[in-house]
């Protein structure tokens, strides 16, 4: 009932929103220490990429080069920073108001591995973290967004018991037990500025900069113990701690171009050298006995702190359009849109290693429909955004073969009414976006199945507001 409440038309209570949110954020923030999530794809690589783009997007199949909506932000492209609402005054030419933009969100997911040979498989859900985001304009067609959110995951937790045999009579010497853990990932701290340069009155083009931080970690351990009634052997633990960090900045433009008094074509981009993150690695190779206090190491074979390497991160390019018409009063609106994104994982190193990655690519077509625009309360379902998707392409990792993946999307958006008076520029948006995905097939060592559901708040006010009196 509380999600009910949240989206109905009738009076809404602020005070509760926040209550909510601020629930929502906690649960995200937490609860990946107690997730469930086991998927061994993520040994490789950087781990599991996170969706980078908005709840918006994702419900758009994850559209983004071209997309800029005044209620959100799209944090992919900095282009869409100067997008940002902002009026100003005709005879100073001074801004007079900009709306404020707090865009946020969390992941409820559902992930099923399937091994194609056998009827067996492995589910698990999650609730994470996916994006905190402020967007501000800093005058008329200038615009400044900031914020947090993740970019890779690593979960795993394997547990393989088989018969070792001697290499040189082939005979059966004893049974072993390994437990493969791997846990980890990523995040980016961001702070990017955008601009909107109009050409004439029909034409425009924007460009921007992200600049931030990248940070992490990294945590692959291997602990084998024999299984013997007869001989007691010391259990074996073989871990690996990465952490690293390093500056990291993106780019995107933006050209957009009136075909009439409502429709508008944008085209747009945004991408990303090949950076090089610092890192420092710890090595532990140790015995060790279990007891009921925990793992207690009994021999330190070798113990190396503070190895320093490279990380080298991929360059990037994701280029699209979208064409939309504009809502007016009483009257609908709709946008289409598509893109295509290239990673070039093949650059990716390990401390000067290759691994298991290879260059991926995706095709993303999606787009939205609102019914009708009316600022009443009579016409709500008129104003809840309508959103669709769909995507293919091929991931970076391969185990054995290349992983095809595909996955379609719905989305909506629904507008939360405001009754303050003393506020009337105030709006907030909840957005929706359902996703499933699958990556692999039958000739993959295992299919992923995942269902996503995003949750997306958008809060949204007049942060700087010049009365025309003082």
């Amino acid at each position: 009932m509380p999600l009910a409440k949240l989206i109905t038309p009738k009076k809404t209570n602020l005070l509760g929103t926040f209550r909510i949110l601020f629930s929502l954020i906690l649960i995200a923030l937490f609860s990946p220490a107690f997730s469930q999530d086991n998927s061994p794809y993520t040994r490789y690589g950087m781990g599991d990429i996170v969706p980078s783009t908005n709840v918006n997007s994702r419900g758009m199949g994850g559209i983004s080069a071209g997309y800029n909506d005044f209620l959100s932000i799209n944090f992919n492209n900095p282009a869409s920073y100067g997008s940002f609402q902002a009026i100003k005054e005709v005879r100073s030419n001074k801004l007079r108001f900009g709306r404020a933009i707090l865009d946020l969100g969390v992941n409820l997911e559902n992930r099923t591995l399937r091994d194609p040979k056998i009827t067996e498989s492995f589910t698990a859900s999650n609730a994470l973290f996916s994006h905190l985001q402020v967007g501000v304009p800093l005058k008329v067609n200038w615009g400044l967004s900031f914020g947090l959110r993740p970019v890779t995951r690593i979960s795993y937790l394997i547990d393989r018991s088989e018969r070792i045999y001697d290499p040189n009579t082939n005979l059966p010497i004893d049974s072993v037990n390994t437990l493969y853990k791997g846990d980890g990932g990523s995040y980016m701290a961001t702070m990017g500025i955008g601009h909107r340069i109009s050409i004439n009155l029909k034409q425009s083009i924007s460009f921007g900069v992200n600049t931030g931080y990248i940070f992490g970690r990294q945590d692959y351990s291997a602990r084998r113990s024999f299984v013997n009634d007869s001989v007691e052997y010391k259990a074996g633990n073989f871990q690996t701690k990465t952490n690293f960090g390093s500056l990291f900045f993106n780019m995107g433009m933006q050209y957009q171009v009136s075909l009439d008094s409502t429709l508008v074509l944008t085209f747009g981009a945004f991408g990303n050298l090949k950076h090089k993150f610092n890192a420092t690695q710890d090595m532990i190779r140790e015995t060790y006995i279990s007891t009921l206090a925990g793992n207690l190491t009994i021999d330190s074979v070798f113990h190396q702190n503070d190895l320093e390497g490279e990380i080298e991160y991929p360059s990037s390019l994701t280029a699209g359009f979208t064409l939309k018409r504009e809502a007016q009063a009483l009257k609908g609106g709709w946008m289409i849109g598509v893109d295509f994104n290239q990673g070039k994982w093949s650059e990716y190193r390990f401390y000067g290693q290759t691994d298991s990655v290879i260059d991926k690519w995706e095709l993303r077509l999606g787009g939205e429909i609102r019914p009708s625009y009316s600022a009443g309360r009579k016409s709500y379902l008129g104003n809840v955004i309508y959103r669709a998707g769909f995507f293919f392409g091929r991931d970076y990792i391969k185990v054995k073969d290349q992983l095809p993946v595909w996955g379609t999307t719905l989305g909506l958006g629904l507008p939360i009414l405001s009754q303050n008076r003393f506020s009337p520029g105030q709006v907030t948006m909840v957005n929706l976006a359902f996703e499933f995905i699958r990556r692999g097939n039958n000739n993959n060592l295992l299919t992923d199945n995942m269902f996503r559901i995003s949750i997306g708040f958008s809060l949204s006010d007049f942060w700087f507001n010049k009365k025309k009196y003082e």
